[in-house]
């Protein structure tokens, strides 16, 4: 059961919230064109593009996602030293988002990701990137600045958005999540599979089901909710976590958690039906809006409930777009209506 909330009192809660986040950053590249024929040279279709346009991605459209629901983000990441690079610091600059969590590296490019359309359908996707840990004093460095910006400024929560490429360490996660739990921070995380094991004493973890295979190495798929309890019950107690939201693509999250007053939680929060365009993004948005939840201390069904209704409002649009927050509020309250 979903608490009796008053969402725009919540609503007007989120202006007050700073947000930390952490994590690898990158410019989602996009051509938009036409196709109205096959190319002689391979059996492709021939884009004619007629429309460019460059957006903050992976950690930084978690920035997006939290500063459209009202919150402050404070972005902490490491991108190259290049071109790509200033693109990104100006992109932040025309969204009003801080540059002084971002470290710059002549060690590595700036990570971008180019997606192709067609008639208004992706055909195609090239990353142009590096994976590998950062070097030893772009870390210390990075590492630095985080705790500086942690001190210096009054954080509600904290977001780890892990996509694999490099910016999360060990060294970083057991320096960063002791420092937090001291300073009495909740930590949402976004893992990936390599640093799976090493997110231990979180407030809120939430992979798919995709990674929750991978991060666990499990041989086969997970087909049933008895063996996602079971997964997801030993990973809580295991890594000490407080609330693990699985996300499921169209059939919703799947919440595990210890509550303040139900005891142990295993529960389906359905989707809403909807007209899907594209889901990328969609777990940015869940990671965002849970978050910030987090810093209000909200419970764990309702941070849930509303980060799932989140997280679908974006995958009626094309693209990696943030989510409008004023559709969210909306929705809920006409949720409660009904």
């Amino acid at each position: 059961m979903i608490s009796n909330i008053n969402y725009d009192k919540l609503f007007k809660s989120f202006n007050t919230q700073k947000v930390m986040i952490i994590g690898d950053v990158m410019i989602d590249a996009y051509l938009w064109g036409k196709v109205d024929r096959i190319s002689p040279e391979a059996p492709v279709p021939v884009v004619v593009v007629n429309k460019r346009e460059n957006r903050l991605g992976g950690a930084a459209n978690v920035a997006l996602n939290v500063q459209a629901i009202g919150a402050t983000p404070i972005l902490c990441s490491v991108i190259g030293d290049d071109i790509k690079g200033a693109e990104f610091i100006n992109l932040l600059k025309e969204n009003n988002i801080s540059d002084e969590g971002i470290v710059q590296s002549s060690k590595r490019p700036t990570t971008t990701k180019f997606r192709i359309f067609g008639n208004n359908a992706q055909m195609l996707r090239v990353d142009e990137e590096v994976s590998h840990p950062l070097e030893k004093h772009d870390n210390e460095l990075f590492i630095k600045r985080v705790e500086d910006l942690l001190y210096s400024q009054t954080i509600n929560s904290v977001i780890i958005q892990d996509y694999d490429k490099g910016v999360i360490s060990k060294d970083l996660l057991d320096r960063i999540i002791d420092k937090l739990n001291e300073l009495n921070i909740p930590v949402a995380v976004d893992p990936k599979k390599r640093n799976f094991s090493l997110y231990k004493n979180v407030s809120l973890f939430k992979p798919n089901l995709k990674e929750l295979r991978e991060g666990l190495k499990l041989e086969n798929e997970i087909l049933s909710e008895e063996e996602l309890i079971e997964i997801t019950n030993s990973l809580l107690d295991k890594q000490n976590i407080r609330i693990i939201l699985t996300t499921l693509s169209e059939k919703g999250v799947f919440l595990t958690c210890n509550s303040r007053d139900r005891g142990r939680i295993n529960e389906l929060i359905p989707a809403q039906i909807r007209s899907i365009a594209d889901v990328s993004g969609a777990g940015d948005t869940v990671i965002s809006t849970a978050a910030v939840c987090l810093g209000l201390d909200l419970k764990a069904v309702d941070i849930a409930f509303i980060s799932n209704l989140s997280g679908g409002l974006v995958c009626e649009q094309l693209g990696v777009v943030p989510v409008d927050k004023e559709v969210l509020l909306n929705e809920l309250k006409s949720l409660k209506q009904n």
